[in-house]
């Protein structure tokens, strides 16, 4: 418990049925001052059309109903399961891809794919 500096998990809240529980446990493993960082995809028709219909079904880069819709979470919400947790968030970013050139890249728009920088407080 609260034995590490830096905490990551990565494309994986999306896939549990608790994700704010996920969220405690980082916050948990982390010492304080230490960082945490998150990520996965927001809920809303965009993220569905291009992680799911594009990814999944059209691209084939995902086996089919690796992603279930319902399970997404919002940026608003994923704050605030780090609030809960004792987390304060220092910076989010979008993640992009781009099937042409197969390059991913960081940027402001968190539409599909984001991430969160957290700090546990001192």
């Amino acid at each position: 418990p609260a034995g590490f500096d830096v905490v990551t998990c990565m494309e994986m809240i999306e896939h549990v049925p608790d994700p704010a529980s996920v969220v405690r446990a980082c916050a948990a493993l982390v010492k304080p001052g230490g960082w945490v960082f998150l990520s996965t995809l927001n809920r809303n028709a965009k993220s569905f059309l291009l992680a799911i219909v594009g990814a999944e079904y059209v691209l084939n880069m995902l086996p089919r109903g690796t992603h279930e819709y319902a399970r997404f979470v919002r940026p608003s919400e994923l704050a605030q399961y780090c609030r809960d947790a004792g987390l304060e968030l220092q910076s989010s970013r979008g993640l992009s891809y781009n099937p042409l050139t197969q390059r991913y890249s960081l940027g402001q728009d968190t539409d599909v794919n984001y991430m969160v920088a957290c700090r546990r407080a001192l």
